[in-house]
């Protein structure tokens, strides 16, 4: 009999367990994990929207002490009692942290600390005094038992499944479901609760059935992973997702993704360094919000020292056609050489790349050892010319500031004017013909250009 369930069981994970390379133990495994994966960032994308990552790391610590009076009180591992026992222990988890919140003065991040390491510990005193009672180890609270719970199988289908992995199954089913039911109202709650409330919304009942489904997902996957891993695929993908998009369902199925990949990349890293599949897992979706952090395409750090770079470059660039443009309304037979315009932006090596850009796009040209401004820099220096000779007198007629005082100001807000603002702001002064110190503001762009650039 138990070569049969054994070679059932094989064969139910051996043939797809051939085509990742894996045998039949490590394919439940990654299928194990992906599930805690899934399931997990789905949960915890509105976690970390709603700035409660910290409440879902409370949650699957403070479930602990429930787990561990389910068992002592039935006797049993019944899925049941261990659900209602951590599920009691999460809520209870959410609204001490309410309480002490509210009746202490305590900040909620420091309530949720103090909850959860006390239910944790108290669940830990538990286990240890009643270690003939309860079937759970302090290892496994850490990092579980993924590796031999493919070894404790459950027949499905004439096939013997490991039965964590049914488990996780079902609770992958449900979340699936859960998010799926409630997606308009926990989106809505997510991002504004007031709004939620206004238009019918419960936003209490849809935080506490929240709490409820973070609760028994750590149920399902805590056995299996341990502590370790249920924290960090709450919110570790959640948070990677965050920094790669802002729409909320490619948030949704990219946390997914990220949750599964970092499965199937922990085995394969558990086997090669011969350590905790689960703590792998973590690790391996940790290193992937790591390279999100340095170079997701809005939010990395590498695109922002791009994008901060190029705004740099974008001013110098117009402060050189800004000196060229005022210097021909001065002297139009004047002109100034290379070197002298590059000491005049500042000389570092951003005004030689502006320069070099200006040249390239057609904007400055040069002629002998001079440069120039083309019909085009022309065009481009004096719209900014008009909208910092706006903004002076903005500044001089709204908000009284002396006129040789108005410069600076403008001299900073010129490059972040749209055309839209230049004729806004020329609109509200009156179209004025000269600016505080006299000089001409040039005439406004034509109406067929700033309808293309709206």
């Amino acid at each position: 009999m138990a070569r049969a369930r054994k070679s059932a069981w094989v064969g139910g994970g051996g043939v797809m367990g051939t085509v990742l390379g894996i045998d039949a133990i490590a394919f439940w495994i990654v299928v194990t994990g992906a599930m805690v994966g899934v399931s997990g960032a789905l949960l915890g994308n509105y976690l970390v929207l709603r700035r409660l990552s910290l409440m879902g790391d409370a949650i699957s610590h403070a479930i602990l002490p429930g787990l561990a009076i389910s068992f002592v009180v039935t006797q049993s591992r019944a899925p049941f009692a261990r659900l209602i026992g951590a599920a009691l222990a999460g809520l209870a988890t959410a609204a001490l942290t309410e309480w002490i919140r509210r009746f202490a003065g305590v900040p909620e991040d420091a309530a949720m600390g103090v909850v959860f390491t006390t239910l944790f510990a108290a669940g830990v005193v538990i286990i240890t005094r009643s270690a003939s009672a309860v079937d759970l180890d302090p290892g496994c609270v850490l990092y579980g038992i993924l590796e031999s719970a493919a070894l404790d199988t459950h027949p499905i289908w004439g096939f013997e499944v490991p039965r964590i992995t049914v488990t996780m199954g079902v609770m992958t089913a449900a979340v699936i479901a859960f998010v799926l039911a409630f997606w308009k109202e926990i989106k809505i709650v997510s991002f504004d609760p007031d709004l939620a409330t206004t238009v019918g919304i419960r936003a209490s009942w849809v935080h506490a059935l929240l709490m409820f489904m973070t609760a028994a997902y750590c149920v399902a996957a805590f056995e299996a992973v341990g502590s370790i891993l249920v924290v960090a695929m709450l919110i570790v993908p959640p948070a990677t997702a965050y920094l790669l998009t802002d729409r909320l369902w490619l948030m949704a199925l990219l946390s997914a993704a990220l949750g599964a990949s970092a499965a199937l990349v922990g085995r394969f890293g558990a086997s090669a360094l011969a350590t905790s599949a689960a703590g792998m897992m973590a690790v391996a979706a940790g290193l992937t919000f790591a390279l999100a952090v340095l170079f997701a395409p809005r939010y990395g750090y590498v695109a922002k020292r791009v994008s901060r770079a190029a705004a740099a470059l974008n001013v110098v660039r117009e402060d050189l056609l800004g000196l060229l443009y005022r210097l021909r309304e001065v002297s139009p037979d004047r002109r100034l050489s290379e070197t002298e315009a590059l000491a005049a932006v500042g000389g570092e090596i951003w005004a030689r790349i502006a320069l070099t850009a200006a040249l390239r796009s057609g904007e400055i040209r040069r002629d002998a050892d001079s440069v120039i401004l083309t019909e085009r820099g022309a065009s481009r220096a004096s719209n900014l010319i008009r909208g910092h000779r706006l903004w002076e007198s903005y500044l001089e007629k709204y908000f009284g500031v002396a006129p040789d005082r108005v410069h600076g100001p403008a001299d900073r807000v010129e490059h972040y004017l749209t055309d839209d603002l230049r004729e806004d702001l020329a609109g509200h002064l009156g179209n004025p013909d000269l600016d505080p110190h006299g000089r001409p503001i040039t005439d406004r762009i034509p109406a067929s250009r700033r309808k293309s650039a709206r």
